[in-house]
């Protein structure tokens, strides 16, 4: 079979992330069936190309499908939607921005708690999947290929203690202070292992994270790293100050970057009242949408050591030595809104309470465990 390197050519770096990640990370067998959602552009339209190749080269049966950029609040095409809902083996999200919402879940979610197609099929194991929103060449050839083993190791003792805490308490030296309950919840581990059903995450990977149980956070957030809005990633020069109580945001101060974030919210707010309107959510759930705008979504511990801080999330976030705490939707899919905006906050120590037990899992910026 004819190979896009043939035609069009690429770096032998990209070549060799893609073949990492068709074969190592995802354990990619004879004939099974991969589709590959992508944008027209050169960065995107490239790895996807590599994809491809790599793909053939492991004797699967791989599809691309390219569709406009979609941003936050922004539809997936009809024809993606439809793709998925054949059921492949394998689902890669290769885009500019995101893959895109599911307008038909959104209005109707499957069993009352996936508003995704693409999340349902993942959750319920019929699917394993990764997903490289706003990726790059650099940052495709620069973090993919890394130490999975030691990654994964880091990965499995933070969840370990992370799945029994009660609550973890976050400080850091730009002037964090936190405490976030975790009661019944389950950390998520995003380790590069996508080789069995249901099993899926970003690539570049490397983070764990877990959903905040609802309303049970109480403090202050200083985010000092980068923060994500509805129209791209902001490097913050002027920290943003967010206080919480009860689970919720109730106040955002600072500078342009607290404005921008604010007018995000703000945005997904008038979204949601908007889709009420047309008949694409119900009066309930839309207000449920606007409630969560403001809830904390997500704890999260950078794991990369090859990932920097550039102003892109799908990177940022996976930084060793920094957490993120993002705003909105969670991914325990028990608070569901428009946004999920992750934040990042440089060098945190981050205490656990087990029981009567207080264990240090991070310390400035540091993996102690």
């Amino acid at each position: 079979m004819k190979r896009f390197a043939e035609i069009y050519g690429y770096r032998k770096g990209v070549a060799v992330s893609a073949r990492v990640a068709i074969n190592e990370v995802l354990g990619t067998k004879k004939d099974e069936k991969i589709i590959i959602v992508t944008n027209p552009s050169k960065d995107h339209l490239t790895i996807s190309h590599a994809l491809y190749d790599a793909a053939l080269d492991a004797e699967a049966r791989p599809v691309i499908i390219v569709q406009n950029t979609k941003g936050q609040l922004d539809y997936a095409e009809d024809s993606v939607i439809k793709a998925m809902e054949s059921r492949p083996d394998i689902i890669i999200s290769i885009s500019e921005e995101k893959l895109g919402k599911d307008r038909y879940r959104l209005a109707k979610p499957i069993r009352n708690k996936y508003a995704h197609i693409f999340e349902y099929l993942l959750y319920t194991k019929k699917i394993r999947a990764f997903w490289c929103p706003g990726i790059t060449l650099e940052m495709f050839e620069k973090t993919i290929p890394i130490n999975y083993k030691v990654l994964r190791q880091r990965a499995k003792k933070l969840k370990r203690i992370l799945d029994r805490a009660d609550e973890v308490h976050i400080t850091s030296p730009s002037g964090t202070d936190i405490t976030i309950g975790l009661k019944k919840r389950k950390a998520f581990v995003d380790d590069g292992d996508f080789t069995k059903p249901g099993r899926g995450g970003n690539l570049p990977c490397g983070e764990v994270f877990i959903s905040p149980a609802l309303g049970k956070s109480e403090g202050k957030i200083v985010y000092d790293g980068s923060i994500s809005s509805d129209r791209g990633e902001i490097i913050i020069r002027n920290p943003i100050t967010v206080y919480v109580r009860n689970g919720y945001i109730s106040r955002i101060t600072g500078k342009n970057e607290a404005r921008l974030l604010r007018e995000t919210i703000k945005r997904a707010v008038e979204r949601t009242k908007e889709m009420v309107r047309e008949g694409k959510l119900s009066p309930d759930l839309g207000d449920e949408y606007i409630k969560n705008t403001g809830n904390l979504g997500e704890l999260g511990i950078g794991l990369n050591e090859k990932a920097k801080i550039v102003g892109n999330m799908l990177e940022d976030e996976k930084v060793y030595g920094t957490c993120h705490i993002a705003i909105g939707a969670n991914y325990d899919n028990d608070a569901r809104c428009l946004i999920h905006l992750d934040g990042i906050i440089m060098k945190p120590t981050i205490v656990a309470t087990v029981g009567s037990t207080e264990k240090k899992i991070m310390d400035n910026g540091k993996i102690v465990v």
